[in-house]
């Protein structure tokens, strides 16, 4: 009798995934005035699910049970640091962490990724083992950077991007694009020629020039790489090649990664409903990996209107970070910062 429940439980189950496959295959995506499947609107790639496999998963799927655990966690956890300050604390002491704001201002999403009807641990689907592949040359240079953001404090121009306003923290408009610790809303604007994204985080404005397969020169390198795009049927395939060398970290919260100048990033967009566009790339970049890798990505319909990003309004970490270090140096030390997760 209990077997036979289970079967019924199991044929239940893949009923509902082979439906939820039938139905994205029957989804015809809206067309524009163009012609082409349509993608404007404001979108969200916010998910607890990150890009790399956390180690209580073996696997690509989970069970709704695992994914509920998941979510419940980060409610908890969430809950506990979004408690107000007291504004009756103590100064910190000299040299200690002041610590920043509480959870209120964060907002990285409550739920597990879902895509096909399954239930994601991680958004890398090759390697298998869902980490980064990095080679031993490309683990270095990725240390390499990471040590900067630890240990220079020169001045303002050997400060992360995220520090001095002129990008998003952790490949949030990318590519590929992650979702990070807020802000994860994007606006896309479509032409016949261009796809413009527009990333809440840092209000970063991505141009896609569709339509034509041929990059510029290789000295010539924007923040967010060179991106051209095309159809093949209903996806958008986009390519990306001359990224610039101050974009080569990516620091984020939980997953900081490396791309170098040398990389390539395929990218494919398709609308697999009314509330998705399944997102999947591939990072090809021989100079840090040992392979290429690949991952995917659901991101979701989102209430509009994306706010405006005022990074240098009232921004006082860039300063304090560098008087902060020369006070170290008046005082015979070293200066410090928090580890950037790795």
């Amino acid at each position: 009798m209990r077997a036979s429940k289970v079967q019924t439980l199991m044929a239940a189950a893949l009923a509902c995934l082979l439906a939820g496959t039938a139905a994205a295959q029957a989804y015809k995506a809206p067309r524009n005035a163009f012609g082409q499947p349509d993608f404007s609107g404001t979108w969200t790639n916010a998910s607890i699910t990150q890009l790399e496999r956390p180690a209580q998963f073996k696997s690509l799927t989970i069970t709704p049970e695992q994914a509920g655990a998941m979510e419940r966690g980060y409610a908890s956890r969430r809950t506990s640091d979004a408690k107000p300050s007291d504004p009756n604390a103590p100064a910190p002491k000299p040299g200690q962490d002041p610590g920043g704001y509480n959870a209120f201002w964060i907002d990285p999403g409550t739920k597990v990724g879902s895509i096909r009807g399954e239930l994601r641990s991680s958004w890398i689907v090759e390697p298998a083992d869902g980490k980064l592949p990095y080679s031993a040359e490309g683990r270095k240079h990725f240390l390499v950077e990471v040590d900067k953001i630890r240990s220079n404090f020169d001045g303002p121009e050997v400060r992360h991007l995220a520090e001095r306003c002129l990008m998003g923290f952790g490949s949030t408009a990318g590519p590929p694009m992650m979702n990070v610790l807020y802000n994860n809303t994007y606006q896309f604007q479509q032409t016949r020629d261009h796809l413009v994204i527009v990333v809440e985080m840092n209000h970063d404005a991505r141009i896609i020039r569709l339509g034509d397969k041929t990059h510029p020169k290789a000295d010539i390198r924007t923040w967010m790489g060179d991106s051209i795009g095309w159809w093949e049927g209903d996806t958008l395939v986009v390519e990306t090649t001359n990224f610039h060398p101050g974009e080569q970290l990516r620091p984020g919260i939980p997953t900081t990664f490396y791309v170098s100048t040398e990389a390539k990033v395929t990218e494919r967009f398709t609308r697999v409903s009314s509330a998705q566009i399944l997102y999947e790339f591939t990072v090809d970049d021989p100079k840090t990996y040992t392979r290429p890798w690949r991952a995917e990505m659901p991101i979701n319909a989102a209430k509009g209107p994306v706010y405006e990003y005022a990074c240098h309004e009232g921004n006082y970490a860039l300063p304090g970070i560098l008087g902060g270090a020369r006070y170290a140096e008046a005082q015979g030390k070293k200066p410090e910062t928090v580890d950037v997760g790795e």
